[in-house]
């Protein structure tokens, strides 16, 4: 089963994260209402098992938490996917939310960058600063050693801009992921290794 734990202790945050990239049980608890719901829908598109808590300094805002977070969970997904054999390496996904749509791309190349062509109407989501959705996944890609892209076609909500978002990287990730049937034995580069 590929499944990770990664314990994260800083001045900033505490948190302990636990990932298999198979379907199971999800339980967030970040310290912030609106991460707690992208992580958890994030989890049922992928069709994985997450399990987070998270002690914050979220009397200062989300920043710390929200980055840590996505470091976490960056290294939890590299770890569970051991020596990538057998990985069907790239995924897309084209997400509808309401009046939103966003497309994403990812590649599990061992090389981290995030391109995020997306635009939000409002500075936040409730007490949730959107320009934070950039950095959880800039955290993700960095210690997930991927290369993920994010398109925006449209959107005019905030809020169901961040879910497609969530949504479409989900949905790219659980294919990039999977087993690839015509190759169950070869890592996906002519390199030999990712």
């Amino acid at each position: 089963m590929r499944e990770s734990t990664v314990e994260r202790n800083t001045n900033e945050t505490k948190i302990s994260l636990y990932l298999s990239l198979e379907p199971g049980r999800t339980e967030v608890d970040s310290g912030c209402g609106f991460l707690d719901h992208m992580l958890t829908l994030f989890a049922r598109h992928a069709g994985f098992s997450l399990n987070v808590k998270c002690k914050g300094d979220t009397y200062v805002d989300y920043h710390h938490t929200v980055e840590d977070i996505g470091i976490c969970l960056g290294k939890a997904f590299d770890s569970a996917l051991e020596e990538k054999k057998g990985i069907c390496r790239y995924g897309d996904a084209v997400v509808p939310m309401d009046e939103s749509l966003v497309l994403s791309a990812a590649d599990i190349s061992g090389r981290a960058y995030l391109g995020f062509d997306v635009s939000f109407p409002t500075e936040k989501v409730g007490d949730f600063d959107t320009e934070l959705v950039e950095e959880f996944w800039s955290a993700f890609v960095r210690n997930a050693a991927v290369t993920l892209h994010f398109k925006m076609f449209s959107g005019s909500n905030s809020h169901h801009i961040a879910e497609a978002i969530f949504k479409s990287a989900a949905r790219s990730l659980r294919t990039a992921a999977s087993f690839d049937p015509s190759a169950p034995e070869t890592v996906p580069s002519t390199k030999g290794i990712l």
